[in-house]
């Protein structure tokens, strides 16, 4: 007989690290899968904010922004000190035309990241977004929502 080997955090992680690759290739529908899949998996795990984190993301590519805001409230609430958090909240908040509110979570973005300054600054310091396709994605949802804030382009 097969045994069931159980799911350890290194298995879990790499759900995620699966879900953040096709977050980053601009494909947010298989991400959303894979964190949905994490969260079925260790519903309890202490790293779940990384979950609602890569729902709100994607979610927030897809346009969802009421949808997105739960969850990177979700992902702050358990991990307040993540700084790109605090952004995608912010960006999230913009397009739903919660203007106080994203530009609170804004400063607290800046304050945990001050060099992120700009809209040019985000992009530049993320490397790791560089999929035309994440890129157009997050231009029309992120971008928008920080550019509604008054979150400056340069």
């Amino acid at each position: 007989m097969r045994q069931h080997l159980p799911w350890t955090a290194t298995n879990l992680n790499a759900v995620r690290q699966l879900g953040w690759a096709f977050a980053n290739l601009g494909e947010p529908e298989a991400c959303i899968a894979q964190a949905e899949k994490a969260l079925r998996l260790s519903p309890h795990d202490p790293s779940l904010w990384n979950s609602y984190a890569q729902l709100g993301n994607c979610h927030l590519f897809l346009d969802h922004a009421d949808l997105a805001t739960d969850y990177l409230l979700k992902a702050r609430a358990a991990a307040a000190r993540v700084w790109w958090i605090h952004f995608y909240l912010a960006g999230a908040l913009g397009l739903k035309g919660d203007l106080d509110g994203g530009r609170a979570s804004l400063a607290e973005g800046l304050r945990l990241k001050p060099e992120m300054s700009s809209i040019a600054n985000f992009r530049d310091l993320r490397p790791y977004y560089s999929s035309p396709k994440a890129l157009e994605l997050e231009e029309h949802t992120v971008m928008d929502g920080l550019r509604r804030i008054g979150f400056p382009e340069s």
